[in-house]
């Protein structure tokens, strides 16, 4: 299911999940996906709706707020468990690396 279709995430991905550890709304997000990543990663809003729409369908996120056509949302214990398995995926791949180029 989730974890199946998420094995890894892709960079817009994680920043998402990173910007919804605090609840959100979807201007907010895109902000806070520019400034966690220091302007490397944008995210825009055809990408971001369609990342949103698929982490409420596999319960890694869920909608707090709807106010009109804003909607707010914050990540769910799923959707942390994601989040910090990606994290550690990356660790492991930076300690690999580093292995490697200092065995050069």
């Amino acid at each position: 299911m989730a974890r199946e279709q998420f094995q890894t995430l892709t960079e817009p991905m994680y920043y998402i999940l990173l910007a919804l550890t605090e609840e959100c709304c979807g201007v907010d997000i895109m902000e806070k996906v520019r400034d966690i990543s220091g302007g490397r990663v944008r995210v825009g809003p055809g990408t971001l709706y369609a990342m949103l729409s698929r982490f409420e369908e596999n319960d890694m996120i869920r909608k707090t707020a709807e106010e009109g056509r804003r909607k707010s949302y914050i990540i769910t214990n799923t959707g942390k468990q994601m989040l910090r398995a990606e994290y550690e995926r990356l660790k492991t791949m930076i300690r690999d690396g580093e292995e490697f180029w200092d065995g050069l």
